[in-house]
């Protein structure tokens, strides 16, 4: 099984990029970010017409919105909110058959640009955010059932994730604080770092380039956003994971995220 994770800054502008990333990865199972579309005006027919006829959506106009597309059928979904907002960050479903992998699209917060939850609101949101999750996950999911969580965190943990370590120190999404809060949401569930996995921490890995960058491929001042996690019992299973860094630049308006995909023997 394939899934693949995007953020892919507005479901409708970007359909026909869609449509070529799932002719060229062949994912079965899609969980996407900032689909910026209300339910109602999700391009379900298109994505039927694709194979994936199964989905669980859960979004809003302009703004965030997350979403599960899938070839298999989908069972136990639904949509969790988080800090009293309905602001559509996360949806989850089980994915029928095999294993029953249970399958979570999660956008985090980006936090705004000032890294102080007494001066900005947006970074406090992002912190408390962190903490439900972190006080949530250890019984989130039955016993012994086997867990993938995707989507953009908005946060990259390790030195080689950003294309400057120190610089990036007090930027919003590499700094201490946030760095931390995801490693103790890792610790929640020993999740595996499915692209860590394969890709040594000393080397760069990226997922993220500004839209600010006239040429983001020479500047290549990026930071690993986007991840997959799986639960320690979907170790061995693990296969391989592939960050499409081409995608950055397709035409004609490629999102400033780029696909994640692991592929799982399940």
């Amino acid at each position: 099984m394939r899934i693949l994770t995007w953020n892919i800054n507005s479901v409708r502008l970007r359909i026909d990029l869609l449509a070529r990333l799932i002719n060229e990865a062949n994912p079965d199972v899609i969980c996407l970010q900032e689909t910026k579309v209300v339910d109602d005006a999700f391009p379900r027919k298109p994505l039927a017409a694709l194979g994936y006829t199964h989905t669980m959506i859960a979004g809003q106009k302009s703004y965030n919105g997350v979403a599960i597309l899938s070839r298999l059928p989908l069972i136990e979904g639904g949509v969790k909110d988080w800090c009293g907002r309905s602001d559509c960050r996360h949806v989850f479903a089980t994915v029928a058959g095999g294993r029953g992998v249970e399958v979570h699209s999660l956008y985090i917060p980006a936090g705004g640009d000032v890294p102080d939850p007494a001066l900005n609101e947006k970074f406090a949101h992002k912190l408390q955010f962190l903490d439900e999750l972190n006080a949530w996950w250890p019984t989130a999911s039955p016993a012994g059932r086997p867990v993938v969580l995707a989507g953009d965190f908005n946060i990259a943990p390790q030195e080689h994730d950003v294309w400057s370590h120190k610089q990036l120190l007090d930027v919003v999404s590499h700094t201490p604080i946030e760095v931390g809060k995801l490693a103790a949401l890792r610790e929640t569930r020993d999740w595996i770092d499915t692209a860590r996995h394969f890709v040594p921490a000393n080397q760069k890995l990226y997922s993220w380039w500004s839209y600010r960058a006239k040429d983001w491929q020479a500047a290549d001042r990026g930071r690993r956003l986007d991840h997959i996690w799986i639960t320690p019992d979907l170790g061995g299973a693990l296969k391989s994971c592939t960050t499409l860094r081409a995608a950055r630049g397709w035409e004609p308006k490629p999102s400033d995220h780029v696909p994640v995909i692991a592929e799982l023997c399940v």
